[in-house]
């Protein structure tokens, strides 16, 4: 499994209710996604940061997920460009009720 960290810092009119409108808006899209176990939509005020991270069964699907043209769109819609890093995942632990 493959881990993606997506961080930008964002700046003028996004706050708080913005980025979780933004963040209800786009969990459809996540919704079934082939390879996709779990994204995570997070956001730090203080920092005025916004890091996504993303739990794939592969680092190539999470490569091809993240093309270009994602890059550009997720670049337009925030203002700015975002880092995107990957980590191996060695264990997960999941507390969720079954």
């Amino acid at each position: 499994m493959i881990g993606a960290t997506v961080t930008f810092s964002y700046t003028g009119d996004f706050d708080r209710s913005r980025i979780t409108e933004v963040a209800a808006n786009a969990r459809g899209m996540f919704e079934g996604m082939a390879g996709l176990r779990f994204k995570f939509f997070t956001f730090d005020e203080k920092r005025r940061q916004v890091v996504n991270f993303y739990v794939w069964d592969s680092k190539e699907q999470a490569e091809q997920f993240f093309s270009e043209e994602l890059r550009e769109r997720v670049t337009g819609l925030y203002g700015v460009a975002p880092a995107i890093e990957f980590v191996e995942i060695a264990e997960i632990v999941d507390n969720s009720p079954a």
